[in-house]
């Protein structure tokens, strides 16, 4: 009996501390982000601001991700030290996919960059923070891209003006050949006139 209960509390014991073991697990990352919804325009830049705090140094993985889409933008590992710390620089490795390379800039801190902004950006961004552990975290974020309404509009108005210049142009061409079509024919009838004039002289 006392050997039973002794393997009961063994086993009690042994639950408890797995189950603290992976409390202590699943809370040891912390991703704090100060806006998780953005709106930018087309040909703008955006920062996904991110504080990153965890045991170790992890890695640090972002993918886009829009309907059917899915896409990874890059992984990389900050320095020793680097995570929970505002500072810029890719870390110890970064592996940006080369559709974003030009674009992208990285940050220790698990901060990512965007530059030039197109439509086909907006989507939802997901930050996957893995430990050695291999316990990993996803914080995800919604990026909303706008067209630049009134770049159309100055193309437009751009575009009218250019069209009037040319039929001005062209109503200006048409009214200096029609006087020059008028002279010619009045000298031809005066040349015409003269020389009629000059046969009907008596000899």
């Amino acid at each position: 009996m006392c050997n039973l209960r002794l393997l009961e509390l063994q086993d009690i014991w042994l639950v408890l501390c797995i189950t603290l073991y992976v409390i202590h697990i699943a809370g040891a990352i912390s991703v704090v982000s100060p806006q998780r919804s953005m709106t930018r325009s087309v040909q703008e830049d955006v920062v996904f601001s991110v504080r990153v705090t965890c045991q170790g140094v992890p890695t640090l993985q972002w993918t886009f991700m829009s309907g059917a889409v899915s896409r990874s933008i890059g992984s990389w590992r900050p320095d020793s030290g680097g995570v929970g710390i505002d500072s810029g620089g890719g870390g110890s490795f970064s592996n940006i996919t080369v559709d974003y390379i030009d674009r992208v800039e990285t940050y220790a801190n698990g901060s990512l960059g965007l530059a030039r902004l197109r439509l086909a950006d907006a989507g939802f961004y997901v930050l996957t923070v893995t430990e050695d552990s291999g316990s990993s975290k996803d914080s995800g974020f919604v990026l909303k891209v706008n067209e630049v309404i009134y770049e159309d509009l100055q193309y437009l108005s751009i575009s009218a003006l250019v069209l009037v210049c040319l039929a001005g142009l062209l109503m200006l061409s048409m009214w200096l050949l029609n006087r020059a079509y008028k002279k010619i024919k009045a000298c031809r009838r005066r040349r015409e006139q003269n020389g009629n004039e000059t046969e009907l002289q008596p000899l």
